[in-house]
């Protein structure tokens, strides 16, 4: 049974990778929108929707262990496997947007979020300053997305072809097509991990080794397969923006939010602080 759930949530995953790729990448261009911003935020954070649901739950049943090796071990599966399976694929083009802002903040968050951490506590302030900070990060991106030149917009045209027709049928079938493929990554994404962990517990791993490695692996499925059907079909904006707007989601918003709504906050072991 746990090798039949394993096998429908990789089948899952895969059809709903392609789904919210098609999905998002057509609205973005119905509706004017670079994919790179479409990548840091619908991608991303609807992809890192199984690593919120994970972390809330732990943290609410006092695993604060399992909440944060998730968040942190999905990071870092995000930066070494997944862009670099993604570049592997293809050459991937990273715009200045990226350079300038993306990355360099998601460098500082990460480095914040250890400094915070030091005191072996993640508070309910830090928690709201962080969640803060994603609205913030939000707006700055819808600013972005409407300044955005002329430009940019043929660059965009020129590469993946011309814009389908805004009109409203169009868009409604292409947001259709992106929450039906999401919410199979999320369906996808559970499956595969209750399939992993009855099979690792049936082979004798702890709990904790199961919630560090299975679970954080598992959890970051959906932004696998997002970016590597994106690489595969020259979306090379969105397999990048996923990986970028994933890691800050997993800490401004996952951490944050987590924190803020956890009565006196996270704790975070000194193992947990080490990694």
């Amino acid at each position: 049974m746990a090798v039949l759930m394993l096998l429908a949530g990789l089948v899952l995953l895969i059809a709903g990778g392609e789904g919210l790729v098609r999905g998002a990448s057509r609205l973005a261009a119905a509706l004017g929108i670079s994919p790179l911003i479409i990548g840091l935020t619908v991608v991303a954070f609807g992809t890192s929707s199984p690593e919120f649901a994970v972390s809330l739950i732990a943290s609410l049943s006092g695993q604060a262990n399992l909440m944060v090796g998730n968040i942190i071990g999905s990071n870092i599966f995000n930066v070494l496997f997944i862009l670099g399976l993604s570049a592997m694929i293809t050459p991937l083009i990273i715009s200045q947007q990226l350079v300038r802002l993306d990355v360099p903040l998601m460098v500082v968050v990460s480095l914040l979020t250890l400094l915070l951490t030091l005191d072996g506590h993640f508070n309910q302030i830090e928690g709201f300053i962080f969640f803060a900070g994603l609205i913030g990060y939000l707006f700055l991106l819808f600013r972005i997305g409407q300044r955005e030149s002329a430009e940019v917009k043929e660059e965009y045209e020129h590469e993946f072809g011309s814009r389908p027709q805004g009109n409203g049928r169009h868009i409604f079938i292409n947001i259709l097509l992106a929450a039906g493929g999401l919410a199979m990554l999320v369906f996808g994404s559970r499956w595969l991990v209750q399939g992993s962990v009855e099979i690792a517990r049936a082979l004798g791993v702890s709990e904790l080794v199961i919630g560090l490695t299975i679970i954080a692996a598992g959890t970051s499925m959906p932004e696998v397969i997002t970016s590597v059907i994106a690489s595969l079909r020259g979306e090379r904006d969105i397999a990048v923006g996923n990986v970028v707007g994933s890691n800050l989601f997993n800490l401004l918003g996952v951490l944050g939010l987590t924190a803020l709504v956890t009565p006196g906050g996270v704790t975070i072991a000194e193992s947990a602080r080490q990694l």
